[in-house]
């Protein structure tokens, strides 16, 4: 389980194929500097399980499941990553419960600079769009921020904003994203489970306005 708070920006130094997957080596001093063997660590919102490392650096392999459903796939050696460690359980949640499970990916649409900070449009695929919702939490290439504006519901084009303070652009790979660069996406924990609790519910049946059933 992880919070969205990326801790340092690693490196992909080697990528060897493992299987119908591959086993990538990660560069990332504080990611390791208490690691042990089969720790979870979040690689730009992928949970990867730690199967070797060393002073500044970690292994872990990647199955093609994971490869196809994040832009794991087809990666290459100097990439840049957002690294973090698994949250502890008495540690504080400054961002939300991210699980490093990827939905999918999303599109750069738009970059519109401010002042201070940057705006990144993003493309949502359709069966992620209602899960994100306006001032709700996502979490991309591992990094939780706040959604700053959504797509009516009707557009033909899904897409979602989040604004980008200059801490997160300094301190994650977001503040280098361009239009056209896809990103790993993870929607709301809390989203997904009521979407799924509402495809078993009978037919007819409901929430009240006092949020009652009915």
């Amino acid at each position: 389980m992880f919070t969205g708070i990326i801790e340092e920006i690693g490196e992909i130094t080697a990528v060897a194929p493992s299987g119908d997957g591959v086993r990538l080596t990660v560069r990332g001093p504080r990611a390791v500097s208490d690691a042990a063997h089969g720790d979870s660590i979040s690689v730009s919102g992928v949970c990867l399980t730690v199967v070797d490392q060393g002073e500044d650096w970690f292994t872990a392999d990647v199955m093609r499941q994971t490869l196809d459903m994040s832009t794991l796939a087809g990666v290459a050696a100097g990439r840049p990553v957002n690294l973090e460690r698994a949250t502890v359980a008495h540690g504080r949640l400054g961002g939300h419960i991210v699980q490093g499970h990827i939905d999918g990916t999303g599109e750069v649409l738009e970059v519109r600079p401010g002042e201070q900070w940057q705006v990144l449009r993003i493309s949502l695929p359709a069966n992620l769009a209602p899960l994100v919702v306006d001032k709700g939490s996502i979490a991309v290439d591992g990094v939780s921020l706040t959604v700053s504006a959504v797509s009516p519901a009707d557009a033909a084009q899904q897409w979602f904003e989040v604004s980008l303070i200059p801490e997160t652009l300094a301190a994650t790979t977001l503040g280098a994203r361009v239009p056209r660069d896809r990103v790993n996406l993870e929607t709301d924990i809390l989203a997904r489970h009521v979407q799924r609790l509402l495809a078993f519910a009978p037919a007819g049946a409901g929430v009240t306005t006092e949020g009652g059933s009915r």
